[in-house]
């Protein structure tokens, strides 16, 4: 951007003479001194002019996604029970049209995955779907990939990346006579992610 390749080079530079160089006038050049010193790309110091601060606005990007915490963006999952049959499971994939569905146990604390592939791939098979129950197919703890509440939207989808998953459970930890068990209380997804960079685009 021009006005900071010029406040980079002249720092530190009033306003007006910034608005000199660019051969504009004060008014025009304040809402965009504004939104730089906002966003922390300029420094401005009383009576002194503006200083270059450091940050790029690919930091900034970087910086927003890390700020942004799973609890803001999860979405609500679909949760059926380890006893539930693969017909079911299928209906309830349609029904709801998601692409994942989580596991629980009968005290509602996670215990798998079961995804479109997973049901898919035994449906095709000569099984009796509706006498399976889907505990056959799922993916079981302790090997899933899970987010907490606390960990950013940045971690969230560095995971779906790197394990090449289409949705994370977002868990809580609970305790279930005396042992460790976690919570399903959202999900985050491929779509949640690629929402979120559509808002932070239009921002």
């Amino acid at each position: 951007m021009l006005i900071v390749d010029i406040v980079k080079k002249h720092e530190p530079i009033t306003s007006e003479e910034i608005a000199a160089k660019l051969n504009i006038t004060r008014a025009a050049l304040r809402p965009d001194l504004s939104i730089l010193t906002m966003a922390g790309i300029l420094e401005a110091r009383p009576r002194v002019g503006y200083f270059y601060a450091g940050k790029n606005p690919k930091g900034l990007i970087s910086e927003k996604i890390r700020s942004i915490k799973v609890s803001e963006i999860k979405a609500v999952p679909v949760v059926i029970r380890e006893e539930t049959s693969v017909y079911d499971a299928i209906v309830t994939l349609f029904l709801e049209d998601v692409g994942t569905l989580f596991v629980v146990q009968e005290d509602g604390s996670l215990c798998g995955v079961v995804s479109r592939k997973d049901l898919l791939k035994i449906a095709i098979g000569n099984a009796d779907i509706k006498q399976v129950p889907v505990s056959v197919v799922m993916t079981r703890m302790p090997n899933l990939v899970t987010v907490t509440l606390d960990e950013s939207a940045y971690d969230a989808a560095r995971k779906i990346v790197e394990h090449q998953v289409d949705a994370l459970p977002v868990i809580r930890p609970k305790e279930v006579d005396g042992k460790q068990k976690y919570e399903v209380v959202g999900k985050v997804t491929k779509t949640t992610i690629t929402k979120l960079f559509v808002e932070l685009g239009k921002d």
